[in-house]
């Protein structure tokens, strides 16, 4: 949906983005990006019962979730849920076991079941990265694995966490990887993380036109739980790179502290993601 210039003017005046200016970036309507939400945010409830929480998800305003594990329920029962609650599936953190040879079909089968094409790498050890040579090498292995999965419909990714920007000789091991990765490699930029790393998100996405199709939300700083909007993060910056360079399909918000419960968590964020004209 394409949003008029009076409602965007209406929500940036909201979330006291373009204060005393009757000017619209350019960039500020061109795409409306979908949010969706990962599940780990909320994962002692969904182990509980996905379903409800899945309709709750949907009643708050987000349009798909991001799975890190199925708490033990088959692909076909996910993907009834999933549509049972209005969701779409925005991505699946996939374990590097289940990427390997042996597992890979079957990973790929039950995604394709519950309708997610991003299979995202959460976490590798850091001997995965430990020096530029390890990086280039692990890059080759996602290249690999793109091409595999790339016929049926699928793509790879990695996930960013902290330790991924510690520096190799005056680069992050994330840059030297991404550098070596082709296009179709997911680049999952978790802002927060990244921050939190000692990392620079805003440059680093600007240094990889196309690969952050999917990216973390994630707030950082501000007051214990602090939900997005109420942090440290440049999101105006943010949103506009992924609007046009980024090449960003889903943003995914994730959060792992709370002020109140994570329900109410994921609530405000996406309130505040609303306010800013998400």
């Amino acid at each position: 949906m394409r949003l008029s210039r009076r409602e965007v003017l209406k929500a940036a005046a909201a979330a006291g983005l373009f204060v005393a200016s009757d000017r619209v970036p350019s960039w500020a309507a061109e795409k409306k990006i979908p949010i969706g939400v990962q599940l780990y945010s909320v994962r002692e409830a969904a182990a509980k019962n996905l379903a409800r929480v899945l309709a709750a998800i949907k009643e708050m305003g987000y349009e798909a979730v991001e799975f890190a594990g199925c708490y033990g329920h088959s692909a076909a029962d996910i993907r009834k849920m999933l549509d049972d609650a209005g969701l779409k599936c925005c991505g699946s953190h996939t374990g590097w076991d289940a990427l390997q040879p042996q597992d890979l079909a079957a990973t790929v089968e039950f995604n394709r079941t519950i309708g997610n094409q991003y299979l995202i790498c959460p976490y590798l050890a850091e001997s995965f990265f430990a020096t530029k040579e390890k990086a280039v090498e692990t890059a080759k292995i996602f290249n690999d694995l793109a091409d595999k999965v790339k016929d049926q419909g699928m793509l790879v990714g990695y996930h960013a966490h902290g330790g991924d920007f510690r520096k190799l000789n005056g680069e992050t091991s994330w840059e030297v990887f991404f550098a070596a990765t082709k296009p179709e490699v997911v680049m999952q930029m978790d802002v927060g993380n990244c921050l939190g790393g000692g990392g620079d998100p805003y440059t680093i996405l600007e240094k990889f036109p196309g690969k952050a199709k999917t990216i973390h939300i994630k707030e950082y700083g501000g007051k214990p739980g602090a939900v997005i909007g109420e942090g440290e993060v440049d999101w105006e910056r943010i949103f506009k790179i992924c609007e046009t360079t980024g090449g960003t399909e889903w943003y995914i918000v994730e959060q792992e502290s709370y002020a109140s419960g994570p329900l109410d968590a994921i609530r405000g964020c996406i309130q505040n993601l609303r306010k800013m004209g998400k």
